[in-house]
C-alpha cells in the first residue's frame, strides 16, 4: 500500500481553485487534491467524467482503455482528435485531457482492464468504470470494497444512462443544514417553546450511510415478499440495465446502429429471457425501449458524466474520512 502524503495547496492552486474553495472550503479541496482516480473507458461518457475530475482538481487521473479510436469515438467524445482514428483511445485522449488542467497528473494506460491484477486497483482512492462487462464490474467492486476504495460505475446507451456507486458499508459524511434556534426562556406562549429555523445560518451535521455492493444490487430475489412490495417503486430502467448488460456479455459489444435489425431482435429475446429469469412480469418492459438504446449520444453523456463526476467530487469534498486512514498503517 502506498503511503499517502498530506496534500498541500500552493498559491497557484489556490488561485486556480478559488471558486471551489469558496464553495466547499479549503480542507475539502485539499482532500480532493490528494485523491488519485482510475477511469476505465474513454468513450463519450468517460471523456465527460475525465473532464469534470480534471477541472475539479484531483491529484492524479489514470485513463485506462485498450480500444482504438473509431469514427463513432470521434462523434461521441471530444478528447480525441479526428485525425487519431486507429490509435489507442486512452493515448489519443491524453494531450487534450492534460491541457484542461496542467496541475493534475494525467496518465494513459493502453492495457486491457481485464488483464490487470488485483494490486493494480489498490493504488487508487476511487475507481470509475465505464463501458465494462458486468463480471468485471462485480469483480472490481468486490475487491475495492475490501480495501475501502470507492467504486463508481456508469454507462450510456442511446437515450438511457445510469450510474452506481459503492462508498462502503459505513460511509461518514457531513451535510449542511439550516441552524435550529432553541427557544429562550423570556417569552410566553406555545410559540415561544418551539425551536425555529434560522434561514441565515447553517450548521454541518455528521451523517452515516451504508451502501450495498454491485452484486447485491443486481442479484435481488424478486420472488421474496420484500422485493415484491418494492417492485412498483422500482424504475423499469433497472430491468433495462439487466438486458443491456446481458447483451454486452453475450455479444462483447453494445447495440450497434449498423446492425439495427439483428440487434433489435436479439434485444427482444434477451429481454424475454432476463425478465423470466428474474421472475417478473414479461410485460414490464415493452418493445419501445429498443429504438432508444443504440449508440452513445453526446448530450446524454454530458448529463450522466456530469452527475457521475459530481458524485466523485462530492465524496472527497464532504467525506469525513481521514486522508491517512486507508494508506496508513
Amino acid at each position: 500500500m502506498i503511503e499517502k502524503e498530506d496534500p498541500v495547496i500552493s498559491e497557484e492552486e489556490a488561485a486556480q481553485y478559488d471558486r471551489q474553495i469558496r464553495l466547499w472550503g479549503l480542507e475539502a479541496q485539499k482532500r480532493l487534491r490528494g485523491s488519485r482516480v482510475l477511469l476505465v473507458g474513454l468513450g463519450g461518457l468517460g471523456a465527460e467524467v475525465a473532464k469534470n475530475l480534471i477541472l475539479a482538481g484531483v491529484k492524479g487521473l489514470t485513463l485506462l482503455d485498450h480500444e482504438q479510436v473509431s469514427e463513432e469515438s470521434c462523434r461521441a467524445q471530444f478528447l480525441v482528435p479526428v485525425t487519431a482514428q486507429g490509435q489507442n483511445r486512452a493515448q489519443a485522449s491524453l494531450e487534450r485531457a492534460q491541457n484542461l488542467n496542467p496541475m493534475v497528473e494525467v496518465h494513459a494506460d493502453s492495457d486491457k482492464v481485464e488483464d490487470k491484477p488485483d494490486d493494480f486497483f489498490l493504488q487508487f482512492d476511487a475507481v470509475c468504470l465505464t463501458g465494462c462487462s458486468r463480471d468485471l464490474m462485480v469483480r472490481v467492486d468486490q475487491l475495492c470494497s475490501q480495501h475501502s476504495i470507492k467504486v463508481f460505475c456508469g454507462d450510456v446507451y442511446g437515450y438511457y444512462g445510469y450510474m452506481f456507486c459503492n462508498l462502503g458499508q459505513e460511509y461518514n459524511y457531513v451535510e449542511e443544514k439550516p441552524k435550529i434556534v432553541k427557544p429562550t426562556g423570556g417569552s410566553d406562549g406555545p410559540e415561544a417553546k418551539k425551536a425555529k429555523v434560522d434561514p441565515n445560518e447553517t450548521t454541518m451535521v455528521k451523517k452515516t450511510a451504508s451502501f450495498c455492493t454491485l452484486k447485491e444490487a443486481l442479484e435481488v430475489d424478486w420472488t421474496s415478499e420484500k422485493a415484491k412490495a418494492s417492485l412498483k417503486r422500482t424504475p423499469v430502467d433497472y430491468f433495462l440495465l439487466h438486458v443491456l448488460l446481458k447483451f454486452r456479455t453475450d455479444k462483447g459489444r453494445d447495440p450497434d446502429p449498423q446492425c439495427f435489425a439483428e440487434d433489435s431482435q436479439l434485444l427482444r429475446q434477451i429481454r424475454d429471457d432476463v425478465l423470466e429469469a428474474l421472475a417478473v412480469s414479461g410485460g414490464l418492459l415493452n418493445d419501445d425501449f429498443i429504438s432508444y438504446c443504440f449508440s452513445e449520444m453526446s448530450p446524454v453523456c454530458a448529463v450522466v458524466g456530469g452527475v457521475l463526476g459530481q458524485e466523485v467530487v462530492y465524496v472527497y469534498s464532504f467525506s469525513l474520512m481521514d486522508s491517512q486512514t486507508r494508506h496508513g498503517s
